[in-house]
Order: structure tokens, then C-alpha cells, then sequence
């Protein structure tokens, strides 16, 4: 049975890495639209490309409220509840099997 807890093991490695570099991407893509940048930049078409269809949803279910955008904000809690529920119980399934 060690092999299975290997196996949840690494996959929680691999989604807690997976999540806290896409948290990252969405933080720096929020603080982009702070200064206005090159929309033909390739760095910030790569960051809009993988955070807009994610952030475009959020936006969709709650409307943005007064001009401020707080889907960037829900989008990191939503990762952070993956990483504490998910990725922890994948960590102890992974310990209890070995």
C-alpha cells in the first residue's frame, strides 16, 4: 500500500505547486491592470490568455460592484480552499497509506 501513498502524496505535491504559480499568475496579472501595459507585450498576453477565462467567470456570477473588480480576490480563495481542503487530505491519505 506504500506505493498508493507515494502516488496521493506526489500528486499533492504536483497541485499544491500547480496552484501557487497560478495563484502567483493571478496576482501579477491583477497588478498589471494597475499601470496599464502593452496589450501586445507577449509576457502580458500570456498572463491575460491564462487568467481572463477563469476571471471572465467569476465576473459573470457576481457582476463587478462599485467599478472595483474582486474576482481576482474570489479566484485566490477559491485556490487557497483547494490547497488547505484538497491538497492537505491528499497529504494524509498519502501518509495513512504508508
Amino acid at each position: 500500500m506504500f506505493i498508493f501513498g507515494n502516488f496521493f502524496t506526489a500528486i499533492g505535491h504536483i497541485l499544491n505547486t500547480v496552484l501557487t504559480v497560478y495563484m502567483w499568475i493571478i496576482i501579477i496579472s491583477a497588478l498589471l491592470t494597475w499601470v496599464n501595459p502593452d496589450p501586445y507585450n507577449p509576457i502580458v498576453r500570456f498572463l491575460y490568455s491564462v487568467t481572463d477565462p477563469v476571471l471572465r467567470q467569476i465576473r459573470k456570477r457576481i457582476g463587478i460592484t462599485m467599478g472595483i473588480d474582486i474576482s481576482p480576490m474570489i479566484v485566490i480563495l477559491i485556490i487557497l480552499f483547494i490547497k488547505y481542503f484538497i491538497v492537505a487530505s491528499l497529504f494524509d491519505m498519502g501518509a495513512k497509506m504508508r
